[in-house]
C-alpha cells in the first residue's frame, strides 16, 4: 500500500535534516526493497539479475537499460502480469480515456521517440504519491512565507499549461477524484499548450493565477506578452519545466513577471528528479531518485565534467522498475557544496533548450509557436513511433515519420497531416505549406532524435 503524501513529506523532511547520510540510508533500503521485488515479479529482471547476490543495495552492481530494451520486453518487464504491450496500446490510442486508470490501477504516461522509440510507462500509487510530495517539496524550496500566505489570500489559483487530449506524464498524474475529475480544478485550472498564443493569453487575464506553471519555451513566449501588453498578471511564482532556458532568459521571466521563478527537471521514467534552488542548480530529490551521470560506456565522470548520458534509478515506481536506465540526457554533477545550502547533489541539464518556431501569416505578420506545442500535437496520433519535423521556411513545414509496426503508415500519415493543418489552422496559419519525406528522421551527434527544427535562415523583416 502506498505511503500518504503526509508520511512522504514528514519522511522527506526527516531526510533532509539528516544530511547525505540520512539520505544515503533510504536509497540503500528503497533500492534493495525494489530488486527484490523487481526479481520476485518482473521475469525480465529476474533474468537479468539472475548472477547478482541475494541482496544488492548499492546500485553500480546493477547492468543497465534502456527504452529500447524495457519496451522490446514489455510484458515481461512489469511487475503486475496482466499488463500486457497490446493492452496498454489499446488504451493510449484511444483519448477518451486520458486520466482514466488502466486496468483499474495504474495511471498511464507516454514518452516521445526522441531516442528512437516512444515509452509508455505507468505509474502505480506510490509512484503518484511521490510525484505530488515532490512537488510540494519544490514549491517550499521556491516560496518565502510572505509569498505563500500571499498565493493563500488571493484564492490561491494555479494555471498550469500542458499537453492536453493524449496520454502525457506530465498531464496524466495530476490529481484526480474517483470520478476522473482532477483534485481542486476550481483552483488548478489546466490550460492547452495548443491553444494559439492570443486564446491563451485571453483565458489567463481572465483567471488572473497566482501560480503560472508550464514548459519554458511556452512561458517565454507568455513573457513577450506581458511585455506587450497583452497579458496582464501578476503571479507570485512561475514555473518552467520540460526545457532548458539560458540564465538570461530565465532572468527575463522573473524580471517581466516580477516573480519568483521554479525550474524543475523530470522525465516520465522519473517526474520529479531534480527542483531549482536560488542559485540556479537542481537539487536532486535523491532519497527517492538516484542519478549518476556517466560517460559512453558508463562509466561514473567526475563531478565538474559534463556527462555523455545519464542513468537514473526510479525507487518509487514498483508497476515498472526503472533500475540503471540509460535517459539520454547530459548532466553537470556540482563539485562543491551549493551556496544555498541545500545538502541535496546539485545538477544541471544540458541540451534541452529549444528555440520557438516562428511563422509568416501571409500579411506581414509573425506567429510564433512553441515547439513543444507542435510536437505534443503530433505525437498524440496513434500508432506513431517517432516523427520529426523540420521548419524549411518561414512558411514551410517538412516531416520524417516512423510508423509503430502494428498501424499503417498511410492511415497514420492522413492522420498525422490532418493534426498538423488543424494546428496551423487555429493558430491563423492556413497557407503553412507542409510536406513529407521518405528518408528516416535523422539523428543528432549524440544519438537522440530533435523532434522540431526550426528554420535556420533569416526572416523578411520587411
Amino acid at each position: 500500500m502506498a505511503e500518504s503524501i503526509g508520511w512522504l513529506l514528514r519522511d522527506m523532511r526527516r531526510a533532509r535534516k539528516g544530511g547525505p547520510e540520512a539520505v544515503a540510508r533510504r536509497q540503500r533500503a528503497r533500492l534493495s526493497r525494489l530488486v527484490a521485488h523487481a526479481r520476485a515479479r518482473s521475469p525480465y529482471y529476474r533474468e537479468l539479475y539472475r548472477g547478482l547476490p541475494d541482496e544488492v543495495d548499492d546500485v553500480r552492481r546493477l547492468p543497465t537499460t534502456d527504452k529500447r530494451t524495457l519496451m522490446a520486453n514489455f510484458d515481461r518487464w512489469c511487475t503486475d502480469r496482466r499488463v500486457t504491450l497490446d493492452l496498454a496500446r489499446d488504451f493510449i490510442d484511444d483519448p477518451s480515456r486520458v486520466g482514466q486508470p488502466f486496468l483499474d490501477s495504474y495511471r498511464v504516461g507516454t514518452s516521445s521517440g526522441s531516442s528512437g522509440v516512444r515509452g509508455i510507462f505507468l505509474f502505480d500509487d506510490r509512484s503518484t504519491a511521490v510525484t505530488s510530495a515532490m512537488a510540494l517539496r519544490a514549491f517550499g524550496r521556491w516560496l518565502r512565507w510572505p509569498d505563500a500566505a500571499r498565493i493563500l489570500a488571493g484564492g490561491a489559483r494555479a494555471a498550469t499549461i500542458l499537453a492536453t487530449g493524449g496520454h502525457f506524464g506530465s498531464s496524466t498524474v495530476l490529481p484526480r477524484r474517483p470520478d476522473g475529475r482532477r483534485v481542486g480544478e476550481d483552483r488548478l485550472r489546466v490550460f492547452s499548450v495548443f491553444s494559439p498564443l492570443p486564446e491563451l493569453v485571453a483565458q489567463l487575464n481572465e483567471f488572473r493565477p497566482h501560480v503560472l506553471i508550464g514548459y519554458a519555451g511556452q512561458l517565454a513566449l507568455l513573457a513577450g506578452e506581458q511585455e506587450a501588453g497583452r497579458l496582464r498578471i501578476r503571479p507570485t511564482l512561475v514555473v518552467l519545466g520540460a526545457e532548458g532556458l539560458s540564465a538570461q532568459g530565465y532572468r527575463r521571466i522573473a524580471s517581466v513577471f516580477r516573480a519568483r521563478i521554479g525550474n524543475g527537471y523530470g522525465a516520465c521514467e522519473f517526474m520529479s528528479t531534480a527542483a531549482s534552488c536560488p542559485e540556479s542548480w537542481l537539487h536532486v530529490n535523491s532519497d527517492w531518485v538516484v542519478v549518476e551521470p556517466v560517460d559512453r560506456d558508463h562509466r561514473p565522470v567526475a563531478p565538474g565534467e559534463v556527462s555523455h548520458t545519464v542513468l537514473i534509478t526510479n525507487l518509487a515506481n514498483e508497476v515498472q522498475p526503472v533500475l540503471r536506465y540509460d535517459l539520454g540526457d547530459s548532466l553537470l554533477l556540482r563539485p562543491d557544496p551549493c551556496p544555498c545550502g541545500d545538502p541535496f547533489p546539485a545538477i544541471r541539464a544540458q541540451g534541452r533548450a529549444s528555440d520557438p518556431l516562428v511563422f509568416e501569416d501571409g500579411h506581414g505578420g509573425q506567429v510564433p509557436v512553441a515547439p513543444v506545442a507542435l510536437a505534443g500535437v503530433i505525437d498524440r496520433a496513434p500508432g506513431l513511433e517517432l516523427a520529426q519535423v523540420h521548419q524549411t521556411s518561414p512558411r514551410s513545414l517538412s516531416v520524417r515519420m516512423r510508423t509503430a509496426h502494428h498501424a499503417d503508415p498511410t492511415e497514420l500519415r492522413l492522420l498525422v497531416h490532418g493534426e498538423i493543418q488543424t494546428f496551423l489552422q487555429a493558430h491563423q496559419l492556413p497557407d503553412i505549406e507542409v510536406t513529407w519525406s521518405d528518408e528516416p528522421p535523422e539523428q543528432s551527434a549524440g544519438g537522440k532524435y530533435r523532434l522540431i527544427i526550426p528554420f535556420a535562415g533569416e526572416l523578411d523583416k520587411s
